[in-house]
């Protein structure tokens, strides 16, 4: 059984004559534990391909299996659920509450989960110290910098222990540096605890760092293939 598996996926936005065709028939599967960079200009059918999968947004028809579950026959609260519980999302604006503190940004959706407060701070705690910002999660969001800010945006993903990780331009506002060091954290949460990403990217030298490359190009899938490049830092 696949992880993720697409069956002849379309979205369509409008109605003829002025429709617009952003995916034409994706077929696709990913396995547990990789780590796949979607790629491809923009307008080419990545980024509403990695909203489909998040459960963001739906299919106009085709069929998407999570973990053998039919997604597409799910309603909207049960879509909610899944993202809830299954799902941690990474982008490109960290997207943290100003004027909180990184700890408390942390258990955001654990508190949507309910999980009782001190279980809370113990995932929020072990989520900030695999970023390494566990000495900074008393520090208010506004007042770290753009790469930490990240740091704890990616804590607030995996803190739930989410079954995959969707990251939408993860590195698109930092400098190259900070970059680095986020997608160094992203390769070693899905090498050391085998946390299935995808990552949208329209930076080639960010996808070294994936196990896999899917290249998007006028709704079709252009090229898919196995990353004999990575960019990861050795130990």
């Amino acid at each position: 059984m696949s992880f993720i598996c697409l069956n002849k996926i379309h979205k369509t936005y409008g109605k003829p004559p002025n429709a617009f065709e952003a995916l034409r028939g994706i077929d696709l599967e990913i396995r547990e534990g990789e780590f796949v960079a979607l790629m491809g200009p923009s307008g080419s059918g990545k980024s509403t391909l990695a909203n489909i999968l998040g459960c963001l947004d739906s299919p106009t028809s085709g069929i998407y299996e999570f973990c053998g579950v039919n997604v597409s026959n799910l309603n909207l609260k049960q879509k909610a659920l899944l993202r809830r519980h299954y799902i941690g999302f990474i982008f490109q604006g960290f997207n943290l509450l100003p004027r909180t503190t990184a700890l408390e940004n942390v258990e955001l959706p654990l508190l949507y989960r309910q999980v009782p407060k001190k279980e809370r701070i113990k995932l929020s705690m072990q989520a900030l110290e695999m970023v390494g910002l566990e000495k900074w999660y008393n520090h208010q969001s506004n007042a770290l910098s753009g790469g930490q800010q990240q740091r704890v945006a990616i804590a607030r993903a995996i803190a739930s222990k989410p079954l995959f990780l969707l990251a939408d331009e993860p590195t698109g506002n930092l400098d190259t540096k900070r970059s680095v060091e986020i997608m160094e954290i992203l390769a070693r949460l899905n090498q050391e605890s085998k946390i299935t990403i995808l990552m949208v990217t329209h930076e080639p030298e960010m996808a070294q760092y994936a196990t896999r490359e899917i290249v998007f190009l006028d709704g079709l899938i252009q090229r898919d293939s196995a990353n004999t490049a990575l960019c990861r830092k050795q130990a």
